[in-house]
């Protein structure tokens, strides 16, 4: 699996989040459907460590295994 903070975004943006703002290194995605909002680490070309980018995705309401 990517773990990348690039793909975690693209798969939120799939779900129905939008961008709505950033402060330093950390964005801020929004559904107005779920009413969820969900802040992505964004530390340059790392990758998310994978207990983080699971809790992200459970937190958005995600099931890890809809994804390929």
């Amino acid at each position: 699996m990517n773990l990348s903070p690039r793909n975690l975004i693209r798969i939120l943006e799939q779900h129905g989040f939008v961008f709505k703002r950033s402060k330093g290194s950390h964005h801020l995605y929004f559904n107005s459907t779920t009413n969820k909002t969900i802040i992505v680490p964004v530390h340059g070309s790392k990758d998310l460590k994978k207990g983080t980018f699971l809790a992200i995705l459970k937190q958005a309401g995600i099931d890890k295994n809809t994804l390929q």
